[in-house]
C-alpha cells in the first residue's frame, strides 16, 4: 500500500472522507498528537486500527467528534458539571469518559460500557471531523509503545504501507495526549493527565481526584497500563537535582564510543555547558509541546537519551513527569 502525505485542503478532506465512509483508516492531526483515525462504528476499520499499531486489544480508544456534535448520542451525561466543563474546555485537550450508549463499536470499547470522547480544537481536524459527520475513534498514530508523532512526517515513519492517507495539519502544538477525566462519578478523575490540569478541573467542579491505577483495575483510557512513548534508542532517566549522577553517566556514555544526548529544561541545561543536549524548552506548555519531537529527533542521534526529571508535579507537569517517566524511566 502506498502512502501519502497531503496538506489539508477541500480536496483532501473528501479524499480522507470517503476512504473513512469505506471502513479504511488514516492519519489526522489534533492539537495534541496525530491520530490513527477510523469509524467508531466499524468493527473493521477498529480492527485494522489495531493492527496498524500493534496495539494490545484491552486497550480502548477516544471517539472524537467535531463541537456540534450532539454527544448524548454516544453517552449518557449524568451530571450537571459535565456539561460545564464541556463549555469551558472543549473543544480542546480534554477527554471524557462516559457511560455508553453502545453506538460506538465493543471492539473500540474493549467491551466496557463507559465511551471515552473528545472534541479537538486543531482547525483541520475540526473541518474533518464536521465533514465525515461521524464519531472517529483514534490512538496516537504510531506503533504500540513507540513515541506518539507530533507531526505527518513522523506519523509516515511509523505507519508507511498500512494506511493510505495522512492528512498534514503541522506540527502539534500540544505535544502531549489530552487529559483523561471519568466523570461518571460525582467527583471527577483524573485517568491520564494532560494540558487540561487539576486546578483547571477543580475551578468548574471543586474537587477532582487523580486515579491510582491497580492491577485488575477495568481500563477506562489508553495510557494507563501499558509502557508507552518509547524512543528506539536506550535511554536513562535521572532526578532533577542529581546534576552529578547525569554527568558522571553522560561522561561514561562518551567514554564507552556511544552517542550520548542530555534531555532536560532549559533551566536544567545551564548545568551541563558543551554537552549533547536535546532542549525542552523554559515553560511548562512549551516542555509538554516539545517531548515527544526530542525523543523522536534524540532517537535519530543518540545511542542514549539521558533524561533529567522535572522539578515539580502540579499544574501541567503532572502530564510532562507522567510521560517522562514512561517514555524514559
Amino acid at each position: 500500500m502506498e502512502t501519502l502525505i497531503k496538506e489539508i485542503t477541500a480536496q483532501s478532506i473528501e479524499e480522507a472522507v470517503k476512504i473513512l465512509k469505506n471502513g479504511g483508516i488514516i492519519g489526522m492531526p489534533t492539537e495534541t498528537v496525530y491520530g490513527l483515525a477510523g469509524a467508531g462504528t466499524m468493527p473493521e476499520a477498529v480492527k485494522k486500527i489495531y493492527a496498524a499499531k500493534g496495539r494490545p486489544s484491552d486497550n480502548p480508544l477516544i471517539a472524537h467528534v467535531h463541537e456540534s456534535y450532539d454527544i448524548s448520542r454516544l453517552v449518557y451525561i449524568e451530571h450537571k458539571y459535565i456539561r460545564e466543563l464541556i463549555k469551558a474546555y472543549m473543544p480542546g485537550p480534554l477527554t471524557l469518559v462516559m457511560k455508553s450508549r453502545g453506538v460506538i463499536c465493543k471492539e473500540a470499547v474493549c467491551g466496557g460500557d463507559t465511551l471515552a470522547v473528545r472534541m479537538p480544537s486543531h482547525k483541520g481536524c475540526r473541518a474533518l471531523l464536521k465533514a465525515a459527520d461521524m464519531p472517529l475513534v483514534a490512538p496516537s498514530a504510531n506503533i504500540s509503545k513507540h513515541t506518539s508523532p507530533v507531526t505527518a512526517q513522523q506519523v509516515y515513519e511509523d505507519m508507511h504501507g498500512k494506511i493510505p492517507l495522512i492528512l498534514d495539519g503541522g506540527k502539534c502544538t500540544g505535544g502531549i495526549e489530552s487529559t483523561v477525566l471519568d466523570v461518571t462519578e460525582q467527583v471527577p478523575r483524573i485517568l491520564r493527565a494532560g494540558l487540561i490540569t487539576k486546578e483547571m478541573i477543580e475551578k468548574i467542579t471543586g474537587a477532582c481526584e487523580i486515579a491510582q491505577h491497580k492491577e485488575g483495575d477495568k481500563v477506562r483510557s489508553p495510557g494507563v497500563k501499558y509502557r508507552h512513548y518509547r524512543p528506539a534508542c536506550e535511554t536513562a532517566l535521572y532526578a532533577a537535582d542529581d546534576i552529578g549522577g547525569v554527568l558522571k553517566r553522560y561522561d561514561e556514555e562518551c567514554a564507552a564510543g556511544k552517542r550520548a544526548y542530555i534531555m532536560c529544561s532549559d533551566e536544567a541545561a545551564k548545568n551541563f555547558p558543551g554537552k549533547n543536549l536535546l532542549p525542552l524548552g523554559g515553560t511548562g506548555e512549551e516542555i509538554a509541546s516539545n517531548l515527544y519531537d526530542m525523543l523522536l529527533k534524540g532517537e535519530k542521534v543518540a545511542d542514549i537519551i539521558i533524561a533529567v526529571d522535572m522539578p515539580r508535579e502540579d499544574g501541567v507537569y503532572l502530564g510532562i513527569t507522567n510521560r517522562l517517566r514512561k517514555a524514559c524511566g
